[in-house]
């Protein structure tokens, strides 16, 4: 029996993406490699699931000798599948990524990276959402390759709590300019958002979606800080969506006469 950890490796931006060949690459050298992911960009889709339509999966070789499947689902779907179809036995890590974008601060609420690595964790697999600074579809992600491996060879030895994934962003700045890797928490961010309205030749109006990103969190222990002084950020985040200090607060109103 093979004594090299079983790795699972997923995306949002599609199996052919730079970002995910980049990760299959770096964990060819830590364990046995097995590729779950969308035949096509599912960016932002969030943990979206498929319910409704039927999922197919093939087989296919693209470089290297790991075992390759292209799913016509989200990223969270991949997962799924992967867990109860495809692999014989549980893998010791689910590694997501590489994404080709930020998924710093409330942008993992809404990420297709952060949620396949969050489905891995609701399965009690150990996992991590990787994500770099850069929108370019050729996007070099050399300089990310010794940190990954670090980051993941740390979650094999160390393991995880449960319910807890690790949200890793990498700037994009050259190695030599990277000072290191710092365990953070979410800035508290959002988008103010706009709708850029437009009207087709037949008359009917759509709308793109754009905005702009504001930080409001001035603390220097976030990952917006941590990003924007030359650090790769690491936030550890969980599914149990809890409020547990309202909890008590809501326990004090009169809701049962």
């Amino acid at each position: 029996m093979s004594k090299r950890p079983l790795i699972l490796v997923t995306n949002d931006d599609g199996i052919t993406a730079p970002g995910i060949r980049t990760l299959i690459s770096v964990m060819n050298t830590i364990g046995d490699v097995v590729v779950v992911a969308p035949d096509s960009p599912q960016s932002a889709m969030g943990h979206a699931i498929t319910i409704n339509s039927t999922l197919h999966i093939e087989k296919v070789v693209i470089d290297g000798k790991q075992t390759e499947y292209s799913c016509s689902g989200t990223p969270a779907d991949c997962v799924k599948i992967a867990v109860n179809e495809i692999l014989d036995r549980r893998p010791d890590i689910c590694v997501s990524g590489i994404n080709h974008g930020s998924n710093s601060s409330i942008n993992v609420i809404y990420s297709g990276t952060m949620s396949a690595a969050l489905e891995a964790g609701i399965e009690g697999i150990p996992a991590i959402g990787f994500s770099l600074l850069d929108f370019n579809w050729n996007a070099n992600f050399e300089h990310t390759k010794s940190f990954i491996k670090t980051i993941t060879n740390e979650v094999l030895e160390n393991g995880l709590p449960d319910g807890v994934v690790l949200n890793v962003n990498l700037p994009n700045l050259e190695k030599k300019a990277i000072k290191g890797i710092k365990i953070c928490r979410q800035a508290k961010a959002n988008w103010k958002e706009e709708f850029d309205k437009r009207t087709n030749p037949m008359g009917r109006d759509y709308y793109w979606l754009t905005g702009k990103f504001v930080n409001m969190d001035q603390g220097e222990d976030t990952d917006e800080w941590a990003l924007e002084n030359g650090y790769v950020s690491v936030v550890p985040v969980h599914f149990d969506l809890t409020a547990h200090h309202t909890i008590q607060k809501l326990n004090t109103w009169k809701l049962n006469g």
